[in-house]
């Protein structure tokens, strides 16, 4: 490529020159390419060490002038080629121009400008915004990243490091790539290259350790091997990056939804050293997640910037340090000091925002006032006029005023959360509720549990009392602190919510600290619209809802009667309808019935959602991949905080076994519901740490007994004894049996345990878990979770095709892989259709994964047995054609093992079966035939479309004449038959069975193949044999079976037109009669039609070894071949071939439309001639062409196989 000129003072040192003329130098870096001897090594060794200012690229060119001894670099190429098409184009455009030139500083002046010019247009004409923004040595290495892996345009590099990979105990000096899909290492030291691959999503593991062998290193396993990498110049970078790119990938295997990079990312003020756009993409990413984890935000939200500052607390009249983001809908505080004080301002709450008078006291102020009468001071701020003008912008983006302007169903099918917020007018959330709802649309506009206490009598007992009291501490709380969602959060906060939020209030609080108020106030309408949309349709997930509906908390009275199921039934149908790819879980229901107890439906809903998809992200998923990681991090934590318990129970497998439901629901179904609430009530405000806390405390608290325990049955009671004796002594409604605890109560019940004391215990033993350590442990487990769910998969595929397939369980696994990768790299390389359209995790494992025509060729043309040259292609796309039975455009691994298996493991009879329909449609389509002379008559005339439609009717027409056989040897009056048939019922229930039966294709059943479609089976069979052993035997075959088959079909046409005239009404003529075959000889016409197709078939390039030569000398001999065996006489008049046989002359591209062949006389005229019959019953072996396939890296794969496919149709 082109570069801005730099001054090279030594031109010789460390370059060979290649080329040289008066003004310009080609030279090649010492060490590249083959010989250099020892200085060539350790040139090479330095580059890779180093990085020097080779530019990366091992050949560049130069500008000389004849006076000066400073040189110019003006070009540089990571290959021959692309440095010799600049060399070229200097010599023919600036080298005459230059030469004319008097002084030489106008040359370097001149040449300079044009080069600068030329990068300049490049730059202008490149529409891409990273390659702009990424500065010239980061582009350089990614050049240099996709020369040495062989990488394509698509995979981008994100960041590289220079580091140590240890082989065995050496270190290798060398530099990382850390590219979106692939970590790279590459190294040269005095001869010896060391190049690694590994896909992201092929990790298992990923560890940053510090041991005596391995000094700060980071560990990267797969399913096979270990990688150690250390000396990094910054491993916590390194590390984090690492475990970001490995995260994207686990997403990749979990939803296959491909990274796409934030285009609306802003343009960095400066270009920035050696730091890509992707870089900052996945930097600016991380910093989002967490600003919006920190403050339960919704998932667009994207943070546009943060300062340090201070902020005036009125509760506690003092000045709190902090930090302020800002964000596109949001104002957020966050103190120092962890719990003192939390603030979010959303800005559609905002009124006024006011730079006050600084002093020094309150230095550099700004006021934010909200419409509900609150007012916030920050101070401190460094530059206060840039945050109110940004601010202001964010303010004038906020619609203030209608939300009719909306599409409140922009979000139906995203899992993600709102992706165009809209923003309310109203200052409270409180007055909007129940009022956006369809008319006439049925809707429980409260909490079911307000239902049922309107009508009870004021209770004035001490439970009643305390409830109050409880009220009161939470209504002083909102005078001091404010209500609703620009309340102040506080250690005071925490206490009441550990306290228990009362009944009436604990709706509006849930509302509030999940964040699910924000997202109700931006999407009014949205709920009832999603309820009448969703009215009435009929799923997968609806009918799980209805089986569940009645399982929900039927110990509850709410759900008892059909306010509370119909409720509980719209909130979960419209969340199915919202997130099609959730769709509904078992455990969401007893969830959301809880929900539903202390909340409006709308609200039921939106809290539903934030569960779902913030937090309790992938829990409610196909695989509840999420629970399951929790369940990792929960063993984790058992094994630093209960190391002797945790051993015991590991050997009794009881973690895997009680966690999971905890887990995926809260404790509800395993704690006695007025207890688990007040769990609910934790989680809320605290987020999952609380349960991790509870279920230790559990552990804990039963370790004595745990510890004794033999058995998993014994541990499990035990646990499960003392979950249904958790109380409530608190609770005001009236107790609600448990169905757990009245199952598992002995004779002599275990002790009560206050919930109070229970999560009070949890804080005081572990209350040091910290909800960004849980993170950590949750990338890690997920790494492990995600791969053995994939193994998991791997197996049961394997399984089911066992039975289906002659391979070997481990030819099996290897295929699967094979086709998922292909399926992978469509992921995130790009193909003609998304891979996340085609990716169903509501489908059978076996049918999950699919792929398009462009990749089954490539997978094709690697494993198949069948190779023929530039013909390959062709079978390919007519074999995917064959297998896609539902006509999608795509083939899943089922089908694809099918075809596969029929080319390896059949008879020879299968084999020929396929080779046969490969050749009739489906597999052949309409557009193929259009390069023959007869196709305009073969499907546009009517005469010819009776006789093309004669092998579609050839099966029915023979089920008619053998159904009307079978008719007559029964013998009797049809009509007394009929009779009978309809007195005897069972007659019926054989025939329905019949049908049900999965029906056998026989070669009967095989249509018919015209002229056309033999020819073109012949043109197959001609490239299929191109690189065996006993080529001209085969030929030679061919030729004489094609010559057989031609004379039968001239029988059968004769045949077929003689009963036509005799009998107008048949539509199918009777099979030929094999004895009439010796007596009529005539076909030399149609002869000629294979002679000239396997003429023309000899023109496709057969194989890449093949010279012209060879492929002149095959076709002699086989034309040779053809015309002997048929007697024919063949004449070369100029470029036009006519063919003279029995007396006739006809142009070689005329067809005959009436002749048709059955696949029994194919395969009776193959069967003549052994080398035929040896070549299709002989074993073949796909170990070897696995093998091939694995060891070339995928992505050389991708990078060859456009263009590849491209140079064969053109040459075709």
């Amino acid at each position: 490529m082109w570069i801005d000129p730099e001054e090279v003072l030594l031109a010789g040192a460390l370059w060979v020159s290649e080329r040289a003329n008066p003004f310009f130098i080609l030279q090649r870096r010492r060490g590249h390419g083959r010989g250099g001897g020892l200085s060539g090594l350790l040139v090479g060794t330095l580059d890779v060490v180093l990085d020097s200012s080779a530019r990366v690229a091992p050949y560049r060119i130069l500008l000389q002038t004849a006076d000066s001894q400073i040189y110019w670099n003006i070009a540089c190429g990571s290959s021959r080629k692309e440095i010799t098409e600049h060399w070229d184009w200097l010599e023919s455009n600036l080298l005459q121009t230059i030469s004319i030139f008097d002084n030489d500083e106008d040359v370097t002046t001149f040449v300079k400008g044009k080069i600068c010019g030329i990068i300049a247009e490049e730059n202008r004409l490149k529409q891409s915004e990273e390659q702009e923004e990424d500065c010239g040595k980061f582009r350089e290495a990614e050049l240099k990243m996709r020369r040495l892996f062989g990488m394509p345009d698509e995979e981008k590099l994100v960041n590289y490091y220079s580091c140590s990979y240890w082989k065995g105990r050496v270190p290798r000096q060398g530099w990382l790539y850390l590219s979106v899909n692939h970590l790279c290492f590459y190294s040269f030291l005095l001869g010896k290259e060391v190049t690694l691959v590994v896909p992201w999503t092929e990790v298992t593991q990923l560890e940053k350790n510090a041991t005596l062998v391995f000094p700060e290193s980071v560990r990267v396993s797969t399913r096979h091997t270990e990688h150690f990498f250390s000396m990094f110049l910054n491993i916590n970078d390194t590390f984090k990056l690492m475990e970001q790119l490995a995260n994207i990938a686990m997403r990749q295997l979990l939803d296959n939804e491909a990274f796409a990079a934030d285009r609306s990312l802003p343009k960095p003020c400066k270009t920035l050293k050696n730091v890509s756009a992707l870089k900052r993409d996945l930097d600016a990413r991380a910093k989002n997640e967490r600003y919006r984890t920190m403050f339960r935000l919704t998932q667009d939200e994207r943070l546009d910037g943060h300062t340090d500052c201070t902020l005036w607390t009125p509760f506690a009249k003092m000045h709190v340090v902090g930090q302020l983001f800002i964000s596109n809908n949001y104002i957020c505080f966050n103190s120092r000091e962890e719990d003192l004080c939390q603030l979010i301002i959303p800005l559609r709450e905002v009124s006024i925002v006011e730079k006050a008078d600084s002093s020094s006291v309150l230095p550099c102020p700004v006021s934010i006032s909200t419409k509900n009468k609150m007012n916030f001071l920050f101070a401190n701020l460094k530059d206060r006029d840039f945050l109110v003008q940004r601010i202001s912008d964010f303010l004038q983006r906020t619609p203030d005023s209608s939300w009719g302007d909306s599409s409140p169903l922009t979000l139906i099918g995203h899992s993600a959360s709102s992706s165009s917020p809209l923003s309310s007018s109203a200052g409270s959330e409180s007055g909007h509720r129940g009022r956006h709802y369809h008319a006439g649309l049925p809707t429980a506009s409260q909490g079911l549990l307000q239902l049922y206490h309107r009508d009870a009598l004021e209770d004035l007992g001490p439970k009643a009392m305390k409830e109050k009291m409880k009220e009161e501490a939470w209504n002083i709380h909102f005078s001091e602190f404010g209500r609703g969602v620009c309340m102040y959060r506080t250690s005071r906060t925490r206490e009441l919510v550990l306290n228990g939020i009362p009944e009436r209030l604990r709706g509006e609080l849930w509302l509030l600290f999940s964040g699910a108020l924000n997202e109700m106030a931006t999407h009014p309408g949205y709920y009832g619209d999603l309820v009448e949309q969703a009215m009435g349709l009929c799923s997968l997930a609806t009918e799980e809802i209805e089986r569940d509906l009645h399982r929900s908390m039927p110990e509850h009275r709410a759900f008892q009667n059909e306010t509370g199921i119909a409720a509980l039934r719209r909130v979960l149908t419209a969340y199915a309808h919202r997130n099609p790819g959730i769709g509904y879980c078992q455990a969401m229901n007893i969830v959301t019935s809880v929900l539903l107890l202390y909340c409006p439906e709308e609200e039921a809903f939106w809290l539903l959602v934030a569960l779902c998809e913030r937090m309790l992200p992938d829990y409610y998923n196909t695989r509840v991949v999420g629970a399951l990681v929790d369940q990792g991090v929960f063993e984790e934590l058992t094994r630093a905080f209960l190391p002797l318990l945790y051993e015991h129970m590991q050997e009794l497998g009881v973690i895997s076994t009680i966690s999971l439901s905890w887990f995926l629901t809260l404790f509800l179904s395993v704690m006695p519901f007025d207890s688990a609430v007040l769990l609910v009530d934790c989680f809320f405000y605290e987020g999952i740490k609380v349960i991790f806390q509870v279920a230790l405390a559990v552990l804990h608290d039963n370790m004595d007994a745990l510890l004794s325990c033999s058995d998993e049955g014994e541990a499990m009671t035990i646990l499960g004894r003392y979950l249904d004796n958790v109380v409530n002594k608190q609770t005001v409604a009236p107790p609600i049996p448990h169905l757990h605890a009245l199952l598992t109560s002995g004779d002599d019940p275990p002790p009560e345990i206050d919930i109070f004391d229970l999560i009070k215990s949890s804080y005081e033993k572990f209350g040091s878990l910290r909800s960004d350590v849980i993170e950590q442990m949750r990338f890690k487990q997920r790494l492990k979770v995600i791969q053995s769910l994939e193994d998991t998969a791997k197996r049961s595929v394997v399984r089911a095709m066992m039975t289906e397939s002659a391979f070997s369980i481990e030819e099996l696994e290897e295929l699967y892989c094979l086709f998922k990768s292909k399926h992978m790299t469509s992921c995130y390389w790009g193909s003609s259709s998304s891979a996340a359209e085609r990716h169903d995790p509501s489908l059978p494992y076996l049918e999950q994964y699919r792929i398009d025509p462009a990749q089954f060729t490539q997978l094709f043309t690697a494993l198949a047995p069948w190779i023929c040259g530039g013909h390959t292609p062709t079978l390919a796309a007519r074999l995917f054609r064959l297998l896609d039975q539902n006509q999608d455009g795509l083939v899943n691994f089922k089908e694809f093992i099918t075809g596969l298996s029929g080319m390896y493991h059949g008879d020879m009879t299968e084999k020929l079966k396929l080779l046969y329909k490969l050749h009739l449609p489906p597999a052949l389509c309409p557009e193929e035939a259009e390069s023959a002379l007869e196709a305009t008559h073969f499907f546009t005339e009517d005469e010819p479309r009776e006789s093309s439609l004669l092998s579609d009717l050839d099966i029915v027409g023979q089920q008619e004449v053998t159904s009307g056989e079978e008719g007559q040897d029964g013998g009797g009056d049809s009509e007394e038959k009929k009779e009978e048939k309809v007195k005897d019922y069972r007659y019926y229930l054989r025939m329905w069975a019949k049908e049900k039966e999965p029906k056998t294709e026989t070669i009967k059943d095989l249509p018919r193949m015209n002229q056309e479609q033999f020819i073109d089976l012949c043109k197959t069979l001609y490239n299929m044999f191109s690189e065996e052993p006993l080529e001209q035997q085969l030929y030679h075959s061919i030729a004489t079976v094609a010559s057989l088959l031609l004379r039968i079909g001239e029988v059968g046409k004769k045949f077929n037109n003689g009963s036509k005239k005799a009998d107008h009404t048949a539509t199918q003529a009777l099979p030929p009669d094999p004895q009439r075959e010796e007596e009529l000889g005539e076909g030399g016409s149609s002869e000629s039609q294979v002679c000239q197709a396997l003429a023309d078939a000899q023109l496709e390039p057969v194989a890449p070894q093949t010279s012209d030569e060879e492929t002149k000398d095959d076709t002699s001999v086989s034309s040779y071949s053809v015309v002997s065996s048929g007697s024919l006489q063949c004449e070369d008049i100029a470029d036009d071939t006519v063919l003279v046989g029995s007396g006739e002359q006809r142009r070689g591209s005329v067809l005959d439309v009436d002749w048709s062949i059955t696949f029994e006389q194919v395969l009776a005229s193959l069967l003549t001639e052994p080398p035929l019959v040896d070549y299709f019953e002989k074993k073949r072996d796909i170990q070897s062409k696995m093998a091939a396939c694995k060891s070339q890296r995928a992505v050389e794969r991708q990078t060859s196989s456009a263009s590849d496919h491209e140079l064969t149709q053109h040459s075709v």
